[in-house]
């Protein structure tokens, strides 16, 4: 055991594991046993009672047994953890400050660096939540948190009337189950949904006023996020978004007619149209979708044949004039 990291010296220590080993026995005995002066191992063992970790019985000379060490050095280890526990909380009140502090020192700071995961997840929901008109997003792996963890609050926010336009990336339409899960309940809930086949960096703007930039320092490594405060860097990303969400296709079901009217495709076929748009390869739609290999490339084909399509590309553009897309 080491019990110096619970505030017990070596001898303290030392004494509390014979005595474990050596029930009801006297502080002389205990002395023999760890080498020490009889004295010494007095005070050892007071000290031990003191702070629960032994009992004394009465009797000439007073004999000592070891508490349960269960019970006695779990309680200790407990306390200890809470003590920490108590201390972090204290340094992440004062990490604030600090960093606030120092944004009104230098209030034309256009960025702030984040460096621990629970900071940037905060900082992006404080972003999103805080939002009263606008919230646009590139959408890409890797994730600080698991895609669609804070779907509901999303949602919510959606019907409230903050409007979210969201750009993916094809690696995140790909995420198996996010399309079915995560990106179309969303969608369903008002968000505006596009996609292109690469972006260049994950982004999250909140009614012009601030964005978030996480990123990864390596793989598998540390994540990290620019925090951006009302600047020329700022008004920079956003003409970044809005260039990109031109050149992006629109995600989603059609508008318009039922399924069931005019010929229009069910849901199913509409998304695979937008994937087929996107450039995914039949293996991650099937992992999209969830279909096997030989059910996607039949869907392709009927698709192909109902537009009267020879290649992907003409497919996108028959689904296009279409109203599809």
């Amino acid at each position: 055991m080491e019990f110096t990291v619970l505030g017990f010296t070596a001898e303290a220590e030392r004494v509390y594991t014979a005595l474990v080993g050596m029930p009801r026995c006297t502080a002389a005995e205990v002395a023999d046993a760890c080498g020490l002066a009889a004295p010494a191992a007095g005070k050892l063992l007071s000290g031990l009672v003191r702070d629960g970790l032994a009992v004394r019985s009465a009797g000439r000379p007073p004999r000592f047994s070891a508490a349960a060490p269960d019970v006695a050095v779990g309680a200790l280890i407990h306390e200890r953890e809470q003590q920490l526990g108590d201390a972090r909380a204290l340094v992440q009140r004062l990490v604030e400050t600090h960093r606030e502090a120092a944004r009104i020192s230098h209030p034309d700071m256009a960025a702030e660096l984040l460096t621990d995961r629970d900071d940037i997840s905060k900082a992006v929901h404080r972003l999103t939540t805080g939002a009263r008109r606008e919230v646009c997003a590139f959408d890409r792996p890797p994730y600080v948190d698991r895609p669609g963890s804070n779907l509901d609050g999303q949602l919510e926010r959606q019907r409230t009337g903050v409007t979210h336009r969201v750009i993916y990336d094809r690696e995140a339409v790909a995420w198996p189950g996010r399309l079915q899960d995560d990106i179309m309940p969303s969608i369903r809930a008002g968000e505006q949904a596009r996609m292109r086949p690469e972006l260049p960096l994950k982004l999250v703007i909140s009614d012009s006023r601030a964005a978030i930039i996480p990123f990864s320092l390596a793989p598998g490594g540390q994540s990290a996020a620019y925090l951006i405060h009302p600047s020329p860097m700022l008004v920079a990303l956003q003409a970044l978004f809005e260039a990109q969400w031109e050149r992006a296709i629109p995600l989603g079901e059609a508008a318009g007619p039922t399924p069931a009217e005019a010929g229009q495709p069910d849901a199913e076929t509409l998304a695979l149209v937008s994937l087929l748009a996107s450039g995914l390869t039949d293996a991650a739609i099937a992992r999209t979708q969830g279909w096997s290999a030989r059910t996607t490339q039949r869907r392709i084909h009927r698709l192909m044949t109902e537009l009267g399509a020879a290649t992907r590309f003409q497919t996108g553009l028959a689904a296009a004039r279409r109203g599809w897309l």
